[in-house]
């Protein structure tokens, strides 16, 4: 761990990607965790690395312009590819492993010069992974040149990033330099992140955020961690992070190991020693997002002694909205940070304005979805609902899409109602649905297998016992498995695919006999 002084921005309107491109890090180090072991390099080495294959990738005719995608799990040769093209001022596209096959003419779609991939593929201008290496291990030429200075501009597009596809093909948009800055800029100013502080990182690098904390961690001097998701908990007791970037299914996760070890037998006796179990001994915070967190989980983090921040951002908009050490409040999802304007339609439909916006209109989508999307300057609407408080607090209550109108012209926003189903420790998640406008169901994921119907009822009794007669649930079906990215229930960011969940479920959704009743 170094102790090196972090480098200082050229001027107070630099970029970070700039800075990046052009400057040698001064300390810090990226760990690569792996269920069966950690490599960690300096990132001085990381830099001139990425730099060689720079080079290599410059010989086979990339430069800018191009386009390169990556399709594999977290590796190192995934963020050399990444710093490489932005060396080189082309362009990225990253593939979620689980919703892209390299087989189905990626490169030709998505006009690439060379995907590589991790997967057997034959598919035209696609390479294997393992290229990377080769390229690495080739001789230097004494009389190559020197990588050309790059500056990449506010409008510059970086990479193209994929929706998460909760419904249909997922949308390609690209992002630009401004936005990136923009984004790493506000989060550097309210968390401060230095040399000392290991981030932690295991979503999969196709998503640009998570490749923002290579970038940090070049600019600041702090280290970084890559790790997978299956591999998460086994690397956090060996790494030992300052701060964990993950979803809040995650956080559930690890908050039922952690309850786990309270009632094991010679087990943690207080809930601080169990957590620090789990995630180590030296965490500074945890930072949530991509999809709602339950209050409860929430409060537990803190009680735990491990303070949990959630924010608000889409694909479409970069980070809108961050709780913070000194500004937080429960409920909310922070306060709107630089360079972002929330606005509200009369229905308390949220859209957001960026001085610098991720994009104007989506690169690859279906013929409106842009205009459905974008609006003047960029200006994206979100399809959440929420509101300001007077104190300047985003609060979200759910998606436009998701308030059912019953019979009786009750209008239900339902993320309150699925927050406190799974809240339960037997319920992972909760989806609800009206299919007669009279009565709410619930599909629930149980948190375990098999799934435990009495502490389910139990749960549907305690939550219909908290609300209006209106918001209590009829009945709750618990589904066959848990929700997955593998069957198809969850996006690549953990979130509930409501129409794939209703399609699954619907014979029974429909059916009044199925499920627990409330009593």
């Amino acid at each position: 761990m170094t102790a090196d002084r972090p480098r200082v921005l050229p001027s107070p309107g630099g970029s970070v990607l700039n800075d990046v491109v052009s400057l040698p890090p001064n300390g810090g180090t990226i760990t690569f965790a792996r269920l069966d072991g950690a490599r960690s390099m300096p990132l001085s080495e990381l830099y001139e690395l990425s730099g060689r294959l720079a080079r290599r990738l410059r010989a086979r005719g990339i430069g800018a312009g191009d386009r390169i995608g990556v399709l594999a799990a977290n590796c190192p040769e995934w963020v050399l590819l990444d710093l490489a093209a932005l060396r080189l001022k082309a362009e990225t596209a990253g593939f979620d492993p689980g919703k892209f096959d390299p087989d189905d003419d990626l490169a030709g779609r998505y006009d690439l010069t060379l995907l590589f991939t991790d997967r057997p593929a034959r598919a035209p201008r696609t390479v294997p992974l393992t290229l990377v290496g080769e390229l690495l291990a080739e001789e230097d030429d004494p009389d190559e040149p020197p990588l050309p200075r790059v500056v990449w501009e506010p409008d510059d597009v970086t990479t193209v990033k994929f929706t998460s596809g909760s419904t249909g093909a997922p949308k390609g948009l690209g992002a630009t330099a401004g936005s990136v800055d923009a984004s790493l800029a506000a989060v550097q100013g309210i968390f401060e992140h230095k040399p000392g502080d290991d981030l932690f990182v295991f979503l999969s690098l196709s998503l640009l955020q998570q490749r923002y904390w290579v970038y940090s961690a070049l600019a600041h001097g702090h280290d970084v961690t890559v790790s997978t998701y299956e591999a998460a908990f086994a690397a956090l007791r060996r790494t030992r992070p300052t701060v964990v970037m993950g979803v809040p299914a995650f956080f559930e996760t690890a908050k039922r190991q952690i309850e786990a070890r309270l009632r094991r037998p010679g087990g943690e006796d207080t809930l601080q020693a169990a957590a620090r179990r789990v995630f180590g001994d030296r965490i500074r915070y945890l930072w949530t997002g991509s999809a709602p967190a339950a209050p409860a989980m929430l409060r537990f983090f803190g009680e735990a002694g491990l303070p949990i921040y959630e924010g608000y951002g889409l694909n479409e908009t970069c980070i809108v909205a961050k709780n913070h050490p000194g500004a937080e409040r429960e409920g909310s999802v922070g306060r709107v940070l630089p360079g972002k304007e929330v606005l509200f339609d009369e229905d308390g439909v949220i859209s957001v304005r960026s001085d610098h916006p991720v994009n104007r209109a989506y690169a690859y989508a279906a013929p409106g979805d842009s205009d459905r999307v974008f609006g003047p300057g960029g200006t994206v609407r979100t399809g959440d609902v929420g509101y300001l408080d007077e104190d300047g607090f985003l609060f979200v209550r759910g998606r436009a899409d998701d308030v059912i109108v019953l019979d009786n012209g009750k209008k239900i926003v339902v993320r309150p109602i699925e927050e406190s189903m799974r809240s339960g420790a037997a319920v992972a998640e909760c989806v609800l649905f009206c299919p007669t406008q009279t009565e709410l169901v619930a599909v629930v994921s149980p948190a375990s297998l098999p799934a435990d119907h009495a502490a389910v009822a139990e749960q549907l009794a305690r939550v219909n016992a908290a609300a209006a007669p209106d918001e209590r649930i009829g009945r709750a079906i618990v589904a066959d498995e848990p929700f997955s990215e593998g069957n198809g229930l969850l996006t690549s960011q953990f979130k509930p695919r409501r129409s794939h969940i209703l399609d699954a479920y619907r014979a029974r959704v429909h059916d009044p006999k199925e499920g627990i009743h409330a009593l």
